[in-house]
């Protein structure tokens, strides 16, 4: 697993969601599966069910296109039963691909949002930010990517 899918995956435990990652889908007669999912998550609470699908590829968007459409395809067709078998069927998938850059004429690749690395950054910044220094209130160490990224915005004591 990428730093940046381990990131993704602190993230969503953090706030609540049931997170599975690097799930294979689609056993196939012959062997071996059709797809690995990065990270799907459920949030119990708010009913959202999201794919994030990380890549820190220099392809082209024609290859991205088609690459990602695949992957999502696979969450549409795998995640109730394969992985989270208990949810209704018609439960909405939201699919986020998580890029390098994000052009300003291209929000979606494919059916999935697309978000640039620095953009999630931002994002969870933001929330971790919202916390304030971790003598108050620190991030479980069971989140060390996130208690890191804690201390370096907020300190210990102090915001910096």
């Amino acid at each position: 697993m990428s730093h940046l899918e381990q990131l993704i995956v602190e993230y969503l435990d953090w706030r609540g969601y049931l997170v599975r990652r690097n799930v294979k889908v689609g056993r196939l007669k012959h062997g071996g599966w059709e797809m690995e999912l990065d990270v799907l998550a459920y949030n119990p609470h708010t009913k959202d069910l999201v794919h994030y699908e990380p890549s820190l590829d220099a392809n082209t968007w024609e290859i991205r296109e088609l690459r990602f459409a695949k992957k999502f395809s696979a969450a549409q067709k795998y995640v109730f039963s394969d992985v989270f078998g208990w949810l209704p069927p018609k439960t909405p998938v939201r699919h986020i691909a998580i890029l390098p850059s994000h052009p300003k004429n291209r929000d979606y690749l494919g059916e999935a949002k697309l978000q640039s690395i620095d953009e999630f950054i931002a994002e969870v910044r933001g929330e971790i930010i919202k916390c304030g220094p971790a003598r108050r209130a620190a991030i479980s160490e069971i989140y060390p990517l996130l208690r890191t990224i804690q201390l370096a915005m907020n300190g210990y004591n102090k915001v910096v």
